[in-house]
């Protein structure tokens, strides 16, 4: 088993990392998946990633709307080899796949939706026989609960869950929505936003 920590929309929030940095420590995490909206607008990239790091804990991180993928990267590398960028790419551990894409069609590092469908089909492909799948978005998908708030959600996610069949989807974006979970088909669906969702596979 693999005990998992994830979250998302850190908004350049230095505390909130340093507290959930410190929590994965006590609930010996063993890898911390940071959904996006790490950065405000591109921004505050100082002390988000390295508590983590500092804890030794994986780091499996991709953009949200508000930073590039480029930054995203850079902060993988900073922290390597702590970190892995999950957007467009996937991890694996054990029999456990992980496969992501992050942004949305607004923001600094914004991409258009079938994008996004084609980068969770190219991250997908490695690890699409593994026994559990964990598909990483920032951006929730349309037709689900965490569109309540008015924001829709993107077309690619729902596809991508309905053809990849992940075990769980994990989403961020609307803080609102945060601790949602819902079922698409047998998928676990999980808007965490900036509430934790501690979990083992």
């Amino acid at each position: 088993m693999t005990k998992i920590m994830a979250v998302g929309d850190f908004h350049g929030d230095q505390i909130l990392a340093e507290q959930l940095a410190k929590k994965a420590k006590k609930e010996k995490i063993e890898i911390v998946i940071l959904a996006g909206d790490i950065t405000l607008a591109n921004l505050d990239i100082k002390n988000l990633i390295g508590p983590f790091a500092k804890e030794k804990k994986k780091i499996l991180l991709i953009p949200g709307n508000h930073e590039t993928p480029e930054t995203s990267e850079f902060l993988s590398r900073m922290y390597s080899p702590y970190t892995h960028h999950l957007h467009g790419t996937h991890f694996q551990k054990g029999n456990v796949g992980f496969f992501g894409a992050g942004t949305a069609n607004m923001g600094p590092g914004q991409i258009p939706d079938s994008m996004i469908f084609d980068l969770l089909k190219k991250s997908h492909e490695k690890i699409k026989d593994l026994d559990h799948k964990i598909m990483v978005t920032h951006i929730h998908p349309i037709n689900s609960k965490s569109e309540f708030t008015g924001f829709k959600g993107s077309p690619a996610v729902r596809l991508a869950i309905e053809k990849f069949k992940p075990t769980i989807a994990i989403c961020s974006h609307i803080h609102e929505a945060a601790g949602l979970e819902e079922k698409i088909g047998q998928t676990k669906v999980i808007n965490v936003s900036k509430k934790e969702f501690i979990f083992e596979i």
